[in-house]
């Protein structure tokens, strides 16, 4: 089968949410999903749960999606359980494309779902400790402090000393070697920040939806220097789901779904390879990216939007780069001249992006695949970008020696 087809998409908004279970906000995402799509959930023939945090919340360590699925009573088809910490999500994506693609099914559901508050916040952190060789965690940490050294925050900088997401250190070491080698500035990075926060009030399924000026962003308390608090994606709880199709079953449908089906011209997983913090060219998302390019047909400057995995204002800068929207080394500055913001050459991250859209870390590839959607059909509201036809997600996950253990490139097209 030569195309596959998005033709449902539902995201809950990502938040705070105590009260609610997995179950229920799988539940919320599905019942939208199918509803976009306008098909029943008999048609489903397979299902691809991704989760990273049940097991050390709630001590669901195995078969979620089957507990979670069943809950929507979905029974006897084929479920499969993705972890790939916070690419899973795009993981499942990949999944269902290929077991449609394959010819396994007609239609394929792809669900993420994650809670990451809990009442014990030690738990909330704990969720981290194992995206990483925890057979290794010295050597690890030891690697990443060598890509930041020499680069120090100035003199009088109140420096942090609250627990916080290990990450947070390995993005403020990828940003200090950014620094030394390229030349880009911790104003650089508030500039990104600033201008997901911006368009973050344009959506309604944001986390948090207030604007901040790159002053008040740099004013801001320090996580882990260069990186201030509104630069940092925050813990979350959320959902969000896909439902995909071959061309054959799209053809069976009404002619508002078929209109509003979206072409997934490539999906492509990839993983790190052994290199040289100076071989950026090496990245694992440059190399993936351009095989999913290549898949597609496209080049970077067809690209309309994107949706990249800001973690941290620095994700975004070093993302910009790998997926080839600028020269190595000109991500930041490319944020700080407009270029990434909406009405600009390549709008970034329209949705708000992880730093305040949320980042439920089960569900977040799935967030992206459906704002662009969205952005594909015209309907992404006040934050639309004008005649989109092309549109890319870069989702990552974990870390293995420098960079993301693994990522996930997904182009998508309108007809």
């Amino acid at each position: 089968m030569d195309d596959v087809y998005v033709i449902g998409v539902s995201m809950t908004p990502f938040g705070r949410y105590l009260e609610k279970s997995v179950k229920q906000l799988t539940v919320e995402a599905v019942t939208g999903a199918l509803a976009d799509a306008a098909i029943d959930k008999n048609a489903v023939g397979a299902a691809y749960f991704a989760n990273t945090t049940q097991g050390v919340i709630e001590g669901q360590h195995l078969v979620p999606g089957e507990i979670a699925l069943r809950e929507y009573g979905f029974e006897g088809i084929a479920m499969v359980n993705v972890e790939n910490a916070c690419a899973s999500a795009s993981s499942a994506f990949h999944g269902a494309y290929l077991s449609v693609k394959a010819e396994m099914c007609d239609v394929a559901l792809a669900i993420g779902a994650d809670k990451m508050y809990a009442d014990d916040k030690a738990k909330s952190f704990a969720i981290f400790d194992g995206a990483w060789d925890v057979h290794d965690v010295a050597g690890t940490i030891a690697g990443l402090d060598a890509m930041g050294a020499g680069v120090e925050p100035p003199p009088g900088t109140i420096l942090p000393n609250s627990a916080r997401s290990p990450f947070m250190d390995v993005y403020a070491n990828f940003a200090k070697f950014h620094m030394k080698t390229f030349g880009s500035t911790q104003r650089q990075f508030a500039a990104v920040a600033a201008k997901n926060h911006q368009h973050s009030t344009l959506n309604p399924l944001a986390q948090y939806r207030t604007s901040y000026s790159v002053d008040e962003i740099l004013d801001a308390r320090i996580v882990s220097w260069p990186l201030t608090l509104p630069m940092c994606s925050p813990i979350s709880d959320g959902a969000a789901a896909a439902i995909l199709c071959g061309a054959d079953y799209l053809a069976t449908l009404d002619a508002e779904t078929r209109a509003r089906a979206v072409r997934i011209g490539a999906c492509e997983i990839g993983t790190g390879v052994t290199r040289t913090a100076a071989e950026v060219e090496k990245h694992i998302t440059h190399l993936t990216a351009n095989r999913a390019y290549d898949r597609a047909g496209v080049g970077p400057e067809d690209i309309s939007v994107a949706e990249v995995h800001d973690a941290t204002a620095f994700g975004e800068v070093t993302q910009t780069e790998n997926l080839g929207f600028c020269e190595f080394g000109a991500g930041g500055w490319l944020a700080e001249q407009g270029d990434t913001a909406l009405g600009g050459r390549i709008p970034i991250n329209p949705s708000g992006g992880l730093e305040s859209k949320g980042h439920p870390i089960g569900a977040t590839g799935l967030g992206q695949i459906h704002e662009l959607t969205l952005q594909l059909r015209g309907d992404a509201g006040p934050r639309q970008v004008d005649d989109a036809r092309l549109a890319i997600a870069e989702n990552g996950g974990g870390i293995y020696g420098i960079e993301e253990a693994v990522c996930c490139i997904t182009i998508l097209a309108r007809e």
